[in-house]
């Protein structure tokens, strides 16, 4: 049994990526103070950086993960676990009475809308049932003239499964299909290049499970080659809000969720969904969003979000150093 403590304990996993750091950076600006804990495989990364403790883990893949998490959460007394790494959030889904059991609640989405997320095209398909304007119109087949037909050239093929736009190829020509043509309809699917690459915008909406949302923010952006946003502005977020309103109905996600979209000549249209804390969130924070504040606040002390006031600017990600001294200081 936790002992009595006003002080919230907090664990973010993956905290040597860009997500699981900067979703500590944000908990660092809780009004209240918390108790930060990072964790991750790698035992000289940035994470001690951000967090009081850092914690290594063992490969969420290995059998022994889920006994040394519950172990963590019970010697920790940690309240909330947020994964910072989508292989987390995809086993934390499957164990969440294990989680529960060992005193902690963790951050997850709607277990459906996270099932569906895993396999881009069931999502497609979940859509298109539903006959959502946002939809991109996608194919399994694997005849090169039929998706020429459909598409026009150049058109996109896409992992399946994945994240951060990695694994996708621009097919400009027969040869470069060819080269993909066993994996098609297994492990790729083929969709048209929708808008323009100056066109790419990541709403971040802190949902309530029952279609509607309680807050939510919009960056126009600009990616990096690893598939997490380089430069980013604030954009209002009225001409998403429709959009936004549709797919909340549909898909009933619940705490911090993204939307990425494009828009293009015939409106605005959905490219994914990542049901979690996304690279993005220490930029909303910046600007007043913070969600990973909001998720402490929601799902521990069962207080509602407010749309908060954003302020304008742009953010633009650089490379930096942190320096760790041998006497434990750093800066």
């Amino acid at each position: 049994m936790k002992e009595m403590n006003t002080v919230k304990t907090i664990l973010v996993s993956g905290a040597s990526g860009i997500v699981g750091y900067g979703a500590l950076r944000s908990l660092r600006q809780h009004s209240q103070k918390l108790r930060l804990l990072g964790s991750s495989i790698y035992d000289d990364s940035i994470a001690p950086a951000f967090c009081d403790e850092f914690i290594q883990a063992p490969l969420t893949s290995d059998a022994v993960y889920l006994p040394w998490l519950v172990k963590i959460i019970q010697q920790y007394q940690i309240d909330l676990i947020i994964p910072g790494i989508e292989i987390d959030l995809y086993t934390w889904i499957k164990h969440v009475p294990a989680i529960q059991a060992a005193g902690a609640t963790p951050l997850l989405n709607n277990p459906a809308l996270i099932d569906l997320c895993q396999d881009k095209w069931a999502f497609y398909e979940s859509l298109n049932a539903a006959a959502l304007n946002c939809t991109i119109t996608s194919s399994l087949s694997s005849e090169f003239d039929d998706l020429v037909a459909q598409f026009g050239l150049p058109f996109l093929l896409k992992p399946r499964r994945g994240f951060a736009s990695k694994g996708i190829v621009r097919v400009t020509n027969l040869e470069t299909f060819k080269k993909h043509l066993g994996d098609m309809g297994g492990s790729l699917m083929a969709q048209p290049i929708v808008g323009q690459d100056d066109e790419e915008y990541t709403t971040s909406a802190f949902c309530d499970g029952q279609g509607g949302f309680y807050a939510h923010m919009t960056l126009k952006r600009k990616l990096s080659k690893d598939g997490f946003t380089e430069k980013a502005q604030v954009v209002p977020n009225d001409e998403f809000v429709a959009t936004l309103t549709e797919l909340c109905q549909h898909l009933r996600p619940i705490g911090p969720t993204n939307f990425q979209f494009r828009k293009c000549d015939t409106g605005i249209k959905l490219l994914e969904i990542n049901p979690r804390v996304s690279s993005s969130t220490a930029i909303r924070t910046a600007f007043g969003y913070n969600e990973c504040a909001m998720a402490v606040d929601y799902f521990l002390e069962n207080k509602i979000p407010v749309q908060p006031p954003i302020r304008r600017g742009k953010a633009i990600r650089y490379t930096d150093e942190h320096i760790f001294y041998e006497t434990g200081f750093y800066l």
